[in-house]
């Protein structure tokens, strides 16, 4: 069986919440996010929003069990409680489906700060979260992410293992001067 549809990859990923009072399916909700986001959603609330202002449109395709929709505090608790890597594995199986990488072709890398999770901003050591991915110029596509705690290992260490654990080869990175130091 040949799986290539988002949706299935989503499946795959276990469903944190306990099975009582559950009126949402995960992959459901998980769908009208990633939809919402390729919409120009950026966070919780505006995922709500995007839900709300297409609602007829989201029932009549979707016909959800009890034509109900997810509001914006379901969609929040289950993307907090969901496994980050397991999700972002989910999805680089899937775009590996989508996306075949030729020989020399360029990737680029790159770590963002995430807004909104600093803490300690007057000591010596701010912790804050970083997402690191992985970008295919040819296709347009976000091949890879992966998360890093800025207060228990760096970008610079998270990037040579994220090229490893993928397995590509044959391919031209593009990296930041921060990746270009020697060992020290």
């Amino acid at each position: 069986m040949r799986q290539s549809g988002i949706v299935s990859f989503f499946d795959a990923i276990p469903d944190p919440r306990r099975g009582e009072g559950q009126r949402h399916d995960k992959t459901f909700i998980l769908l009208l996010t990633l939809m919402s986001i390729m919409c120009g959603a950026n966070g919780y609330r505006a995922v709500g929003d995007f839900i709300k202002t297409n609602r007829a449109a989201l029932l009549r395709s979707f016909k959800p069990h009890k034509d109900r929709l997810p509001s914006f505090d379901t969609v929040r608790r289950l993307l907090i409680s969901i496994d980050f890597n397991q999700l972002s594995d989910a999805f680089y199986a899937w775009a590996k489906t989508k996306v075949r990488l030729r020989k020399g072709e360029w990737l680029s890398m790159d770590g963002k700060a995430l807004g909104g999770t600093m803490s300690n901003y007057k000591g010596p050591q701010q912790r804050f979260l970083i997402l690191v991915s992985m970008y295919c110029s040819r296709s347009g596509l976000s091949l890879a992410l992966s998360k890093v705690d800025s207060s228990k290992q760096s970008e610079g260490a998270v990037v040579p293992a994220l090229i490893e654990a993928l397995g590509i080869q044959g391919v031209v990175f593009t990296l930041d001067a921060l990746h270009c130091q020697k060992k020290q």
